[in-house]
């Protein structure tokens, strides 16, 4: 269902977002921005890329509205930058320089209004000799260094889906830059642009693991340290019915308690024996085998021993700590994450469904003091720069 209004509850609320439509990444930052209580715009091309799904089961559209312009024809620009008037982020996912040919590049936002935050979210970034190339998540990944960390040494490194590069060193850190600016430009008055790289946010995720790379306490090749695999007490085990167990019990205490309940601690070699780190991983595996995932799940609850089983998207929102947290919900018939992360005086809710393409023009046209009505699903204009309601004119 379409059309969630204006009124966040998150510590967001009130700041507007415009969204120039795209896939990955971008429309995650914006879904998180929207969780969080902003206004989000959504500018959607007619007949424009999508997710190849329904987009009623986008939900990284939730909490959004979206109108339709065609940012090719000659008033496209103008009606984009009618929003960019009354706006405080712009979000774009193109790659370099093709939203300065559209006609809403930063220099043309910024005259609209100076105190915009502009956030460019690429793969390679908005310079460097690959910046123009076309790329997707395991690509950045590859070359960061951080795909490589990953995976059984004897296989190739395995496909994250899209959540570590995208996401994580995508999304997230255009987030944090965007509310980072917008402090910035609330204090100063003045916009800037940030521009979002996912090879730079992928990298600087793998710090901590490139200091101990310095101090000698990381090798460089996959399975061979502590929280890659490498270690016996860090990691997955096949279980009697071919489910898995997760194993992090890397402190003494939770290792004995592991120890204890897999019933091996009289026979464990001693576990700062790397050499008999394969003998040590053979006889947890040994141990593994011998009942199903939930049996060894119900041996394992309620104890400090870091074990966990590993559940399917299906399985995780019913299990009982997540059911008791809200870590889940339910809108429309779709069973997905809540908004995160949580806070105490503004909470944050989900405000609706997916945003189906222009079908707020209305709303979004009264709500943003856009001039003229509103046609054939597109925003109106394009007009001269309108406050909106309890705003200030930004230039023009």
């Amino acid at each position: 269902m379409a059309g969630t209004g204006t009124v966040g509850t998150g510590p967001l609320a009130g700041v507007r977002v415009v969204e120039l439509a795209g896939i990955g990444p971008g429309p995650f930052a914006g879904m998180l921005l929207a969780d969080l209580g902003a206004d989000v715009v959504r500018v959607d091309r007619p007949g424009g890329q999508g997710l190849a799904v329904d987009p009623a089961y986008d939900v990284t559209n939730r909490g959004k509205r979206s109108v339709l312009v065609d940012l090719k024809a000659p008033d496209g620009p103008a009606r984009v930058l009618d929003l960019v008037a009354r706006a405080d982020v712009l979000v774009e996912g193109f790659r370099p320089g093709v939203a300065e040919r559209l006609g809403v590049g930063p220099d043309e936002c910024h005259a609209r209004n100076p105190a915009l935050v502009y956030g460019r979210m690429t793969g390679w970034g908005q310079d460097g000799p690959l910046a123009r190339r076309a790329g997707h998540d395991i690509a950045y990944l590859a070359l960061t260094g951080t795909l490589g960390m990953i995976g059984d040494p004897d296989r190739p490194p395995p496909a994250p889906a899209n959540l570590l590069g995208d996401y994580a060193g995508g999304s997230l850190y255009l987030v944090v830059g965007v509310l980072a600016a917008l402090h910035h430009a609330r204090a100063t008055g003045t916009g800037q642009i940030v521009d979002a790289a996912i090879v730079d946010g992928a990298a600087h995720l793998a710090s901590m693991i490139h200091g101990m790379l310095a101090a000698g306490g990381w090798q460089d090749r996959r399975g061979a340290n502590l929280l890659d695999g490498g270690c016996p007490y860090y990691g997955t085990y096949e279980t009697a019915d071919g489910g898995h167990m997760a194993v992090g019990a890397l402190e003494q205490k939770f290792y004995d308690e592991f120890l204890r309940i897999l019933g091996i601690a009289d026979r464990a070699p001693a576990r700062e024996d790397l050499a008999r780190w394969a003998e040590l991983r053979t006889l947890v595996a040994e141990r593994f085998r011998t009942r199903t995932r939930d049996e060894w799940a119900t041996a394992f609850e309620g104890t400090d021993a870091c074990v966990a089983p590993v559940l399917t998207l299906r399985e995780a929102p019913r299990h009982p700590h997540l059911a008791a947290r809200g870590t889940f919900t339910e809108h429309a018939g779709i069973t997905q994450p809540a908004p995160a992360p949580r806070f105490s005086a503004t909470p944050a809710a989900l405000r609706g469904g997916p945003a189906r393409p222009g079908a707020d023009t209305a709303e979004v046209t009264r709500d943003w003091d856009l001039p003229g009505p509103a046609r054939d699903g597109d925003i109106p204009g394009p007009a001269r720069d309108t406050p909106g309601p309890g705003r200030a004119a930004k230039g023009d």
